[in-house]
């Protein structure tokens, strides 16, 4: 009569569970959020006129032909500006710089003010520097 245990085939299967569990984590889909594509290289324009949407809502421009000064201004006066400003060049780029603790609903509210008032090369000034990392 055997007096122990044979374990061998409780290793072999416990090996087999270890790499189930290592492959199936790769194999399921993560919950990341898919962000649109840009059609064109996010270069910012040469000089562009640059709308800020400070924290507290309130508004400023920022020509970087003129030094670079920043003017405070109001949501009635931005488009008249944002016109004097382009002159003779009515294409030129104009890009909205939103404070990170903006509400994101003001931010559209400027965009949509210019689009509705026919200036058509809007786009977001964003920072670089940093990689941004997928939402899990």
């Amino acid at each position: 009569m055997m007096n122990q245990i044979n374990v061998v085939p409780y290793i072999d299967v416990m090996l087999v569970l270890l790499v189930i569990f290592m492959v199936a984590p790769q194999a399921t889909p993560t919950g990341s959020i898919e962000l649109p594509s840009v059609g064109q290289a996010s270069q910012t324009p040469a000089q562009p006129i640059e709308v800020i949407v400070k924290a507290d809502g309130k508004l400023a421009l920022r020509d970087r032909d003129q030094g670079g000064k920043e003017e405070t201004v109001t949501r009635d006066a931005l488009v008249t500006r944002i016109r004097d400003l382009q002159g003779a060049k009515p294409d030129r780029a104009v890009v909205v710089a939103g404070d990170k603790a903006a509400r994101y609903e003001e931010i559209l509210k400027v965009m949509d003010t210019l689009q509705g008032n026919g200036i058509t090369r809007i786009g977001l000034l964003v920072q670089t520097g940093q990689a941004a990392k997928p939402a899990r």
